[in-house]
C-alpha cells in the first residue's frame, strides 16, 4: 500500500468501487478518483450500467452487448492494484421482478468475485446511486458515497426512481462527499457526515497546452481564427441555442467542440463554422486545447448546471487559456480568473474581450490558481477523512460488542 504511515488504519483494506463506464470516451471524476485510490489500496472498479434506460439500437445496443460479455469474464486486472468488472443489469428496472433479479444476481456475482480476489476487509465506494442497494450487503466495514452530480436531473433518467435511490444511499452511507456547495447542502440535510470534495485536475497534462514543445493538432492548421474551443460530451447539458447563436453571430470564427455528439445536438452540424471532430483520446486533449484562442463552458443554467462542479473548468485553467463561462455557485469560487456571462449577447461580448485584452500575466495567473488542485491531493484529503470516520465507527462497534458481551 502506497498510503504510508499517515493512514495506518487503512492497511489491509480493499475498495469495491461502483462507477460509470470505465471505457467511456469522456474521462470523468469517477475515473480520476478510482485511479488515484488504487495507488493506495487494492480496488475493484465495477461498471454500473442502468442509470437511464438504453435505446435498443445503435450505440446503446453495442454498449449493452459489450457489458454482457464483460460481466461473463468477471474481474480483470487493469493496472497495479486495480481490477475491472461489470455489474449485470437487465434494463427493465421499472418492473419489480427484473429489478429483484438484477439485485440478486449482483449480490451473488460480487460476493463470488470478492472471494476470488481474496478480499475480506472492505470499503464500498459509490459514485453513482443506482447500485446503492448493495451498500452494507457485501460485508464491508465502511460505505462511502462520492456524489458528483444531481443524478435525478440528468437527461433521460427516471426522475422519481433516481431521486429515491440517491436519497437512500445518502442516508445509508457512513461518509458522503459532494463536489459542489449546493450538493453538500442537500446531502447534509440527510446525512450530517457529508464533506465538500471539489474536483481535482491533472495539472501537468493540461499545462502542456502552454508548452511550446507541444504539437497542436494538425487538423486545425488551416481553420479560420479565432478558434473558440470546448472539450467534453456535446449533449443536452450544453446550451445548444447559445452555441447556435455564437456560430451565426460570428460566421468567420471557428467553434471547435471536441467530444461525442449526442443525437439532440446533431443540429449543430448545419453550421459550417462549427467543427465536430468527435471523441478524442484523453491524453491528446492538450494538443486540441493548444489551438483554442478562448475556451468556453456553455452549460445550461438549469437545476443540473447550478449544482454541478464542471471538471473542465480546472482543466481549462491549467491550459492557461482564457475562459468564458456561465455563472454557477462553483464557478463563483474561481470567478477572479474567468469571464462570466448571463446572456447570449454577454457571452459573445466576453469572448471578444478575452480575444482583445488577454495577457501572458493573465495566463500565468489562471494556471497558478489550479496548480495545487491535483487529483493526488484531493484523494489524499478524502482518504484522511475516511480513515477518521472508519476509526470512529470501529470504536463504536467495539464498544457495543463489549456492552452486549
Amino acid at each position: 500500500m502506497a498510503a504510508g504511515p499517515e493512514l495506518p488504519l487503512l492497511r489491509g483494506y480493499s475498495i469495491i468501487y461502483f462507477g460509470n463506464d470505465w471505457k467511456a470516451e469522456n474521462r470523468t471524476s469517477s475515473h480520476h478518483v478510482a485511479a488515484r485510490l488504487a495507488r493506495h489500496l487494492p480496488l475493484l472498479y465495477v461498471d454500473c450500467p442502468g442509470l437511464r434506460p438504453p435505446a435498443l439500437a445503435g450505440r446503446d445496443l453495442r454498449r449493452a452487448l459489450r457489458k454482457i460479455a464483460e460481466t461473463a469474464r468477471g474481474p480483470r486486472p487493469l493496472v497495479s492494484q486495480m481490477w475491472h468488472c461489470t455489474l449485470p443489469q437487465i434494463p427493465l428496472r421499472r418492473h419489480r421482478v427484473f429489478n429483484a433479479l438484477n439485485q440478486r444476481l449482483a449480490r451473488l456475482l460480487l460476493r463470488r468475485w470478492l472471494r476470488r480476489l481474496g478480499w475480506s476487509r472492505l470499503i464500498s465506494w459509490f459514485v453513482v446511486p443506482h447500485p446503492g442497494f448493495l451498500a452494507g450487503e457485501l460485508g464491508e466495514d465502511y460505505v462511502v458515497y462520492y456524489c458528483t452530480d444531481d443524478y435525478s436531473a440528468l437527461p433521460g433518467v427516471d426522475v422519481t426512481a433516481v431521486a429515491r435511490m440517491d436519497e437512500e444511499l445518502t442516508r445509508r452511507a457512513d461518509q458522503v462527499f459532494a463536489v459542489s456547495s449546493p450538493l453538500v447542502a442537500a446531502k447534509r440535510a440527510l446525512n450530517p457526515a457529508t464533506a465538500y470534495a471539489p474536483h481535482g485536475v491533472d495539472f501537468e497534462l493540461f499545462a502542456a497546452a502552454s508548452d511550446p514543445a507541444t504539437e497542436p493538432v494538425a487538423e486545425a492548421a488551416h481553420w479560420p481564427r479565432p478558434i473558440i474551443g470546448y472539450f467534453g460530451v456535446v449533449n443536452a447539458r450544453l446550451d445548444l441555442g447559445l452555441l447556435a447563436f455564437l456560430a451565426r453571430s460570428r460566421p468567420r470564427w471557428t467553434f471547435l467542440l471536441v467530444g461525442r455528439v449526442a443525437p439532440e445536438a446533431a443540429n449543430l452540424r448545419q453550421y459550417p463554422n462549427i467543427r465536430l471532430p468527435g471523441p478524442q483520446p484523453y491524453e491528446s486533449l492538450p494538443r486540441w486545447a493548444k489551438v483554442f484562442d478562448v475556451a468556453i463552458l456553455p452549460y445550461l443554467r438549469d437545476r443540473q448546471g447550478l449544482t454541478a462542479n464542471p471538471l473542465k473548468l480546472r482543466e481549462y485553467l491549467a491550459t492557461g487559456k482564457p475562459v468564458v463561462t456561465v455563472l454557477t455557485p462553483e464557478v463563483e469560487l474561481l470567478r477572479h480568473c474567468v469571464r462570466t456571462a448571463s446572456s447570449a449577447e454577454e457571452f459573445l461580448a466576453q469572448i471578444e474581450d478575452a480575444l482583445e485584452r488577454d495577457s501572458p500575466a493573465d495566463r500565468r495567473a489562471r494556471q497558478a490558481a489550479v496548480a495545487g488542485m491535483s487529483w493526488e491531493a484531493r484523494v489524499a484529503e478524502v482518504l484522511a477523512i475516511v480513515e477518521q470516520g472508519l476509526a470512529r465507527k470501529l470504536h463504536v462497534d467495539s464498544a457495543r460488542r463489549a456492552l452486549h458481551a
